[in-house]
């Protein structure tokens, strides 16, 4: 799993399943009470959550915040997606989140570097 690959030193694959969990529970409640936004990038549909700090990510991908969302997450958060699609004009492209385009600035700019 895409989120599985970012560890802290001596820590164990169990111990980051449950970081994940914990994390997303606390990003899922963000995003369905908007004070994060998903921002779906209308050129390439690309996903980013503009106001996200790097705390509350947790080292988390764009991406693996987008899969865990749709996988296991509350219908307020995925309607914040689907709205977030609405205003882009277009679906999330997976081919994008696959290759790593991602924005730092909430949306502004994108890339893969």
């Amino acid at each position: 799993m895409v989120c599985d690959t970012y560890y802290r030193e001596n820590q164990t694959l169990t111990e980051r399943k449950r970081e994940i969990l914990s994390t997303m529970q606390v990003i899922e409640k963000l995003v369905a009470s908007q004070r994060v936004k998903p921002i779906v990038d209308r050129t390439t549909g690309a996903v980013t959550f503009a106001q996200l700090s790097a705390i509350d990510r947790n080292g988390l991908t764009d991406a693996c915040i987008y899969r865990r969302i749709l996988a296991t997450g509350s219908a307020a958060a995925k309607i914040a997606l689907q709205r977030a699609e609405q205003a882009a004009g277009r679906t999330v492209n997976r081919q994008a989140l696959a290759a790593g385009i991602h924005s730092h600035d909430g949306g502004k700019s994108w890339g893969s570097h």
